[in-house]
Parts: C-alpha cells; sequence; structure tokens
C-alpha cells in the first residue's frame, strides 16, 4: 500500500506562495486517510457477517435434513461407530527338527463377571469357590457386592470347569474365547521354551506373548500374522531330548547333586539336538522368580547351560594343549617339566598327585597335569592365549538364540598376567558356561573350525573360521581318546562308540570371596566318535557326591563320567550311529616261508 504523506512539499510551497494556510492542507489529508481506513474496516466486518451467516445456514440444513430424515425413518438400536483394533490371537507353532510339536495354541475361555446383572452375589462366589478352590470368598463377596461393574475371575478355565460356571445359572457370570499357549510335553526342553503369557487383553481375545526362552527371542516372528502357518523349526530332537532329561536327572540323584546340565551338539552344523537345565519346571504354568536374596541358581528357571558361568576345571586343558601344537612349540611326544610345586611369586601350582618330574604332552592331557598345562601356557603367552580363546567364543556371551544366553557372560581375570596365563590354562580363572565349552570342543572335532550353537535347524555345514589347523585338531582329538581308554575318564568308555573326552573338577566359589572345601562343579566334555567326531556332548554336575565308598568322591571321574556314558549309550542310536568296533593296528606277524 502507497502511503500518502500528510504534508506533501509539491502542494504546501506552492500555498505559501498564495498565502494559504499550509496545515489546512495536513488536516484534509488526515480526513481522507481516516475516512480510507473506515471504509476498509467497514467492508471487512460485512465479509465476515456474511461468511458468518453462510456457516450458520450450512448448519441449519445439515441439522434440518438430519432430523427429517430421522423423523422418516424407522426406529432402531443405537450402534457403535468405532470399533478397536483387533487383538491378534494367532501364534505360530514351535516343532522340533522331525516336525513333532513342542509348543501350540489352544482354544478357551476366560470366566468374568458382570456384578450389576448378578441374581445372587453370595451364591456365586460360593459356587466360583467350589469349582476353584483357588480364589478366596470374601474377596469375591467384596467385589461382587462393591460397585465394581466388570472383574476377571480367571484368564483362563478348562471346558469341565466351564460347563460347571455355566451350570450355576448366574447371568453375571460370563465367558470370553481366547487363545492360550500349551506345550504338549509339559517340563520337556522347558528352558529352551521359556513360556508364554497374555498381554493385551479384552473380553473376547488375549495377546499371547514370549516372557522367556525362544518364545520371547523370537516373539516377532511368532505373532506376526504372516507366519501362522509356517512354525518355528529348532534343531532340538524329541526323542533325544527326553532320553537325556531321564538319564540326567538319574545321574543328578544318583551323585546327589544340586543341579545339573547337558548339551549335546552337532560338531559341524553347531544345530543344539539337546539342552538340559535341572531342575527344571512346566512351562504351561511357569513358576515365579524368586525374590531377592537368594542364589539365582536355586531357582528352576534359571539356565545353567548358558546362564550359569562357571570354572570348568581341567576341561580347559584341550585348550592349551591345542594351540601348543598348532604354534608349532610342542609335539605330542615333547617331554615337559612337570616337577612340583611350580612356584610363581607367592602362589604354588600342584598336581592331584605326584605325577614325576617330566611327562609327554600326551601323558600330561591323559593325566591331567596342572604343572605340565602350566609349563605350556608360559610357552604361549598372555596374548596368543586370549587371542586363541576369544577366537573360540570363550570371552563374549554366547550367541545361543535364546534371551537368557545374553545373560551368561563369561566372568575374565582383571588382568590377564601371566599367573592368570597358567591357571587359565588348566580351567581358573576364567568362568564360562558348559555352552561355550561345547562350541570350543566342536572346533577340535570337527577340524579346527569355530561354529556357533545355534537352538534352529540348519541344512549342511556351518563352519566358521579357522582357528586351528586340521593336524593340531587330530592330534588333539587322539589325546582325548586316551583319556578314556587310559586316563581319568575310564568310566566314560561306550563299547563301540569311542568316546574320547576330558574331565574337570573346579572347587566352587563362595559367594564373598575364596572356595569351598567339599564342593565342587564336576564337568565331562566329551566326542563321539573319537575318529570320526559328529557330537560333542559336555555334562556338568553342581556339588555332586559320590557316597558308596568309606569317604564322599566328588570328581568328574567319579560323578559326571559315568552319567555321560550312559546318556551316548542311550542316545547314540536315537541319532543313527551304529556301534562300530575301533580300526587296530595288526599284529607284527610276517609270512616266513610258505
Amino acid at each position: 500500500m502507497i502511503r500518502t504523506p500528510l504534508r506533501p512539499l509539491a502542494r504546501i510551497l506552492p500555498a505559501r506562495d498564495k498565502g494559504e494556510n499550509p496545515k489546512a492542507i495536513e488536516r484534509e489529508n488526515i480526513r481522507r486517510r481516516h475516512e480510507d481506513m473506515q471504509d476498509r474496516a467497514r467492508a471487512r466486518a460485512e465479509g465476515r457477517l456474511l461468511m458468518l451467516g453462510v456457516f450458520f445456514f450450512a448448519a441449519f440444513v445439515t441439522v434440518g435434513g438430519r432430523m427429517g430424515m430421522l423423523a422418516t425413518s424407522e426406529p432402531s438400536e443405537p450402534a457403535v461407530s468405532f470399533i478397536d483394533a483387533a487383538i491378534a490371537t494367532q501364534r505360530a507353532d514351535i516343532v522340533d527338527r522331525q516336525g513333532r510339536v513342542l509348543a501350540t495354541n489352544f482354544e478357551t475361555h476366560s470366566l468374568y463377571a458382570q456384578p450389576p446383572q448378578m441374581i445372587d452375589p453370595i451364591a456365586a462366589a460360593e459356587g466360583l469357590v467350589e469349582i476353584f478352590p483357588d480364589l478366596d470368598k470374601e474377596r469375591l463377596v467384596k467385589d461382587f457386592t462393591g460397585k465394581r461393574k466388570f472383574l476377571w475371575i480367571k484368564k483362563k478355565i478348562s471346558p469341565e470347569q466351564k460347563q460347571a460356571v455355566h451350570d450355576m445359572g448366574d447371568p453375571g457370570l460370563l465367558f470370553g474365547p481366547r487363545e492360550m499357549r500349551l506345550y504338549p510335553n509339559g517340563s520337556l526342553a522347558a528352558h529352551v521354551m521359556g513360556g508364554a503369557s497374555f498381554g493385551k487383553e479384552g473380553v473376547s481375545a488375549a495377546e499371547v506373548i514370549g516372557v522367556a526362552g525362544v518364545e520371547k527371542q523370537f516373539d516377532g516372528y511368532l505373532r506376526d500374522p504372516a507366519n501362522g502357518n509356517k512354525p518355528l523349526q529348532l534343531s532340538l530332537d524329541l526323542t533325544v531330548q527326553a532320553a537325556s532329561e531321564r538319564v540326567l536327572y538319574g545321574g543328578m540323584k544318583l551323585m546327589n547333586a544340586k543341579g545339573a546340565t547337558s548339551i549335546l551338539m552337532d560338531v559341524h552344523t553347531g544345530e543344539v539336538i539337546s539342552v538340559v537345565s535341572l531342575p527344571d519346571f512346566d512351562p504351561n504354568d511357569r513358576p515365579r522368580p524368586p525374590t531377592s536374596g537368594f542364589d539365582p541358581s536355586d531357582s528352576p528357571l534359571f539356565n545353567r547351560a548358558v546362564q550359569g558361568v562357571y570354572e570348568l576345571g581341567s576341561t580347559f586343558k584341550i585348550f592349551a594343549v591345542a594351540q601348543a601344537l598348532d604354534l608349532g612349540l610342542v609335539t605330542p611326544d615333547t617331554i615337559i617339566d612337570t616337577k612340583g610345586p611350580l612356584r610363581w611369586g607367592r602362589f604354588r601350582i600342584t598336581d592331584f598327585r605326584n605325577y614325576g618330574n617330566e611327562m609327554s604332552v600326551t601323558k600330561i592331557i591323559v593325566k591331567s597335569s596342572n604343572i605340565g598345562t602350566a609349563r605350556l601356557a608360559q610357552q604361549i603367552g598372555a596374548d596368543r592365549q586370549k587371542s586363541f580363546l576369544d577366537s573360540l567364543g570363550m570371552l563374549d556371551a554366547t550367541p545361543f538364540e535364546i534371551v537368557e544366553a545374553k545373560g551368561g557372560k563369561p566372568l575374565l581375570p582383571p588382568k590377564w598376567s601371566e599367573l592368570s596365563t597358567m591357571t587359565i590354562s588348566y580351567g581358573h580363572g576364567l568362568s564360562t558356561s558348559p555352552m561355550h565349552l561345547a562350541a570350543g570342543y566342536a572346533a577340535i572335532a570337527n577340524g579346527g573350525h569355530y561354529v556357533s550353537p545355534t537352538v534352529l535347524k540348519r541344512n549342511g555345514p556351518q563352519y566358521g573360521p579357522r582357528v586351528m589347523s586340521p593336524q593340531a585338531a587330530a592330534q588333539a582329538r587322539s589325546m582325548l581318546r586316551k583319556v578314556v581308554a587310559e586316563g581319568t575318564a575310564s568310566f566314560g568308555e561306550v563299547p563301540g562308540y569311542a568316546v574320547g573326552g576330558k574331565t574337570g573338577t573346579a572347587d566352587k566359589p563362595k559367594p564373598r570371596g575364596g572356595y569351598y572345601d567339599d564342593k565342587v562343579i564336576a564337568t565331562f566334555a566329551s566326542i563321539f566318535p573319537a575318529h570320526d567326531p559328529r557330537y560333542v556332548l559336555v555334562v556338568t554336575l553342581d556339588e555332586p557326591s559320590e557316597n558308596s565308598g568309606d569317604k564322599p568322591r566328588r570328581t568328574a571321574g567319579w560323578t559326571a563320567v559315568p552319567v555321560a556314558a550312559e546318556m551316548i549309550r542311550r542316545v547314540a542310536p536315537l541319532l543313527g550311529l551304529r556301534p562300530s568296533i575301533e580300526p587296530v593296528k595288526g599284529a607284527a606277524i610276517t609270512l616266513a616261508s610258505q
């Protein structure tokens, strides 16, 4: 907008020449400007009034039209104009490697109450307590006779319970259809399954969500409606799992152990065929976590296979030997100084018994010499040892696909000193889970490749990076076989299956430092068949004690090894392995004459 000056110079100068008053020009310009402003304001107000009139006219027309339609239409009940998003209830099944169901959905009903519609609230409460003894009668009466208009009574009920409630005939007791998660095998593979619960709930449906195990790890996949007809297939074998659980439970009781775990793993694919943790639970009725202040391992929810990190003792010795062989520092026949005790500062390293002043590398493994293994670790050095164990996955949480595995991160020494290098070589000073140990032995068994343990079914070998040479792995396997044939694991011999393995007995640490004198973690890590390994089996017993003799025997050779041998004897035929006679050298006989 161009603004006209109130006192334009072009008019003032001529006015002065003519004797006119210049202020009259300013007053006239002010008047004209005010008139223009009033005209614009009047036009703007008239426009707003016109728009407001049109709006009211349209509103009255709309209301009048709607009233006319209602007056001329048939009467009907009002309907809900907005429907909330439906709760997705379909959840994919979980099956084993043979397609047998491990977890599925089951149609059931929930029970809820609308107290305003009840005829006799007190009688209803009494009837419900008879059907469901766990309900509180006084609480029900208070809820039914109070101001509540809705309350859940039971989130899931059986068909028999539904019929019993229906027979009560109270219109205020209502049912809602829903799906629940069912584990038809009960406690079988409970720690892998984990369990499920209800998330978002409505009277006609409930959202099933995973709370632990693979149910939570693959919750997104299982809840996706697109996967309703695509079950999640695991690497577990139902029959092998059942046999493993039965044997391990019997062994745990026989050896008076507090708990036990076993892992059976394919050395080429990394598939875990069975994994057991005892004591266990029924995922159909998953118990609540224990209150604070208790040892986590006291709970049946604790998964010892992946959450339990322990010093696994002499089972680690084969890693030190395999690395020394791979680096070319020794051969199986190299003689090592085993004179004891081995002193490092104020610390002393000793053997279980006196094995002599020198031994071959093979004998160090067969006899399980701490001193000999520590000597090898000194040759390897801290940096190379740490790098090798890292390549075996021993320094990070195992990638096993259940949520609890993330909590099983190994406990490393604060400073990886020379002393730590020596103690770690024979399984002290570094705490790992049995699942870590299984993956490490799988690398020796398959010829030197790391394989990641998995709970999912795989097709064909899944080799990772090479961590040792095939020759070093073969020599280590030969030593493991001799441990069973003539060493500390003689009870592990299973005719026809050529078992190889290594025992490990570690004192159990106290919660506040130090070690118990009468409590150990006993472990036997085995491979079979040793001449052509297919599987790794790790058995760990928590606080075992074999009491058939005059004194309690707690070493792995007396406790974990017999349990593992019985497990191999049971599951090997289920795995399709036929017993065979091991190849032996022919007799030294020559034909002198014909």
